[in-house]
């Protein structure tokens, strides 16, 4: 037979487990407050707005100029020039 543990083994075992199980009840309710919560904010900021799914500090009008590309690159003498193409082929800007 196996000797018996010591009072010293036992109380460290026990305690072990204790906070074994208090991390799981923590971490299962940081878990479950996170998948009720999220949604909540989300409703919440959507109805503040008045608009959801709109950005106003992000979206603007061009008008109807026809089709074209826009590009950038790293190699252009202006690190913030910008390239357009129009569909007739006509580059304007930093190309």
């Amino acid at each position: 037979m196996p000797p018996e543990p010591s009072r010293h083994e036992a109380f460290f075992s026990a305690c072990r487990s204790v906070l074994v199980r208090s991390a799981l009840l923590f971490s299962t309710a940081g878990v479950a407050l996170t998948l009720f919560l999220a949604p909540m904010m989300v409703r919440e900021e959507r109805g503040a707005i008045g608009n959801p799914g709109i950005d106003y500090t992000a979206t603007g009008s061009i008008g109807s100029a026809g089709d074209y590309t826009i590009r950038r690159s790293v190699l252009s003498r202006d690190p913030s020039g910008v390239c357009v193409i129009r569909s007739d082929g006509r580059q304007v800007g930093d190309c």
